[in-house]
């Protein structure tokens, strides 16, 4: 079985990943990390959320870096707050070990000051949301001309949610000789475009079969009418009393309500979307993750792409 160290991971990087307790490489990481590694190369990446894609980018990103260059050197772009958050949390895990290296998370909802003053310190790899990278970059806040490598990162969501002319002045303005790495869970015609007008040549390495869900879930589903649905859930969640998930909901509105309801009939449940704040949202998630909330209901948009792990107690 190959090691992280036979992937051509340094020493340093190897102890985080030892303290975190990865042991040896997901499929992604096997392919992806090698070719980042070697020769200057584009990649269109197709895997779940799960398969540990950030771990496949992230780990030859950081490896890459020149600490002594204050200027950001990778950017990385992904759809929601949360998700921003995560990735720059995960970076920051797996640069425990390396001196002056600096991830920046950039998104909307937080303080544009804070974030500036983050950037004239240092900062290396920046995390971004498009919206929020585009405002920085009108504000003549960020400098993207050191960018030698680009991450799309939940492209599909991304371009779902409306992101698409944003992703194209944000590439206008990183130096063309960059590398630009696309991961998605899904091959859309709207991807596809993007890889071929912005791409030289990618490698295309799939994880599963092509715009499929993942293999490790259980698909259960029960048919009942629109009037029933919140009742059938209650059935599903009293007959698992220790149930620990998340409720999907179509609307930001719907998402509220069948939390308000969920909350008012003695559940323990919370809701995320878009019309919380940012300071609500962080807290329903950190919540959610240390087991103190047992029902996230959420938008789509919302929970697309997190990651919470079973150790996470």
């Amino acid at each position: 079985m190959i090691t992280f160290e036979e992937l051509g991971i340094s020493k340093e990087i190897v102890l985080a990943l030892v303290d975190l307790g990865f042991e040896v490489p997901m499929p992604v990481q096997e392919k992806v990390i090698p070719l980042l590694l070697g020769e200057k190369t584009d990649i269109v990446a197709l895997a779940q959320t799960g398969t540990g894609k950030t771990a496949a980018y992230g780990l030859p990103l950081i490896q890459q870096i020149d600490t002594d260059n204050q200027l950001p050197q990778a950017l990385i772009l992904c759809p929601t707050r949360e998700l921003c958050v995560q990735i720059a949390g995960d970076l920051n895990d797996f640069a425990k070990y390396i001196d002056d290296l600096h991830v920046l998370p950039v998104y909307g909802g937080s303080s544009y000051d804070v974030q500036i003053k983050a950037l004239k310190r240092g900062v290396q790899i920046v995390v971004a949301t498009p919206g929020r990278l585009i405002d920085l970059m009108h504000r003549k806040a960020i400098k993207l001309r050191d960018v030698r490598s680009v991450v799309l990162d939940e492209a599909d969501e991304m371009l779902n949610m409306g992101f698409l002319d944003s992703i194209n002045d944000i590439l206008a303005e990183v130096p063309e000789n960059r590398s630009t790495l696309l991961f998605s869970a899904t091959m859309p015609r709207e991807v596809a475009v993007i890889a071929k007008n912005y791409m030289k040549n990618p490698v295309e390495i799939t994880i599963g079969n092509r715009n499929s869900g993942a293999e490790n879930i259980k698909h259960v589903y029960y048919t009942v009418h629109a009037r029933d649905k919140y009742t059938a859930l209650k059935r599903i969640v009293d007959f698992y009393p220790s149930i620990y998930g998340i409720v999907f909901c179509r609307t930001r509105i719907d998402t509220q309500e069948i939390a308000d309801k969920l909350i008012g009939d003695g559940y323990n449940a919370e809701a995320l979307h878009g019309d919380l704040s940012q300071v609500q949202r962080d807290s329903v998630m950190q919540k959610f993750r240390i087991r103190h909330v047992q029902l996230l209901v959420a938008t789509d948009v919302a929970a697309r792409g997190l990651d919470v792990r079973k150790t996470d107690q």
